[in-house]
């Protein structure tokens, strides 16, 4: 069974990983850019987006060691000086990715409260991990540490003030990353709980 459980979170993660990254180029190719399209990265074909050690190794690892569990697909080539909007064209598309991953959670948090639906006890699992999964997701993208979306969203937010503070997060971030995942795992699963709660209504089992 719990060979069944990681089988099951981990094509969770993957989809949704690859979801994330088709809003990134989907945002990009309406405002202008056609990189993405023309590396054919606007589909959902595995293999085009997934990468073995972001959306494999690392999952497994976190999930082993009881930690949040996140990963990473291939990022979406962008090229920002193609966009229409050169101001807030970036910060637009680094944000289409956590808001595709809250968009599912509240698609399927809908889903979820419908009773005909949670009567089978299985599927209301799996419309939990679902849920819960896009919303850490999302959460843990919005963090303001290179190399996550919540970092473009930050530089892009400050244009070209505090200069020394994203060279001391650029070439920190991942250091930070570690530290954070490792020992602020409690900080990101009460926001991500919280946010659970507020779609389904219910606290996760």
């Amino acid at each position: 069974m719990e060979i069944l459980s990681t089988i099951i979170i981990l094509v969770i993660i993957i989809f949704s990983i690859m979801i994330h990254e088709v809003a990134h180029g989907s945002v990009a190719y309406y405002l202008g850019d056609p990189t993405a399209k023309e590396s054919q990265r606007l589909n959902l074909n595995p293999l085009n987006h997934l990468d073995p050690f972001g959306s494999f190794l690392v999952p497994l690892i976190l999930l082993k060691l009881g930690l949040p569990v996140v990963g990473w697909a291939k990022p979406v080539p962008v090229d920002f000086y193609n966009l229409s909007d050169k101001r807030w064209g970036a910060l637009k598309v680094s944000l289409a990715g956590p808001a595709s991953n809250l968009l599912i959670a509240i698609i399927f948090g809908l889903i979820f409260r419908i009773p005909f639906f949670t009567f089978n006890p299985n599927f209301y699992s799996f419309l939990q991990l679902v849920i819960f999964y896009n919303v850490l997701l999302a959460v843990f993208n919005l963090m303001p540490i290179p190399p996550l979306d919540g970092s473009h969203i930050l530089f892009d937010i400050l244009g070209n003030k505090f200069e020394s503070l994203k060279i001391f997060l650029t070439q920190f971030g991942f250091i930070i990353l570690l530290v954070l995942l490792f020992y602020g795992s409690g900080f990101i699963l009460t926001i991500s709980k919280s946010i659970y709660y507020l779609i389904v209504g219910v606290p996760l089992i």
